[in-house]
């Protein structure tokens, strides 16, 4: 069950409370009776090592045999690629 943190907005004590994910939020502080707010910190899960982006999936050699395979003509149908495009402005 995840740690929340709160903090009153009366008399700013601080404290943690485990509350499970449908429990709803604290409100009122044990020490005061004084209006509660949740405090936000940085998230707690990092991904680190290989497999969690998209270009960990993909080899280098996989990239040039693609490349390489569709730039061939169809030698089936006797068709020739369209020409390139010219990266010049006019």
């Amino acid at each position: 069950m995840p740690t929340y943190a709160y903090a009153c907005t009366a008399c700013d004590h601080r404290f943690d409370a485990v509350q499970s994910f449908s429990d709803d939020a604290l409100t009122v502080c044990p020490e005061c009776g004084g209006a509660l707010r949740k405090q936000y910190g940085s998230v707690g899960v990092t991904f680190n090592g290989s497999g969690f982006y998209r270009t960990d999936s993909r080899s280098n050699s996989g990239a040039k045999a693609q490349s390489s395979t569709s730039s061939k003509t169809d030698s089936s149908t006797g068709a020739n690629p369209a020409p390139a495009k010219s990266s010049a402005s006019s």
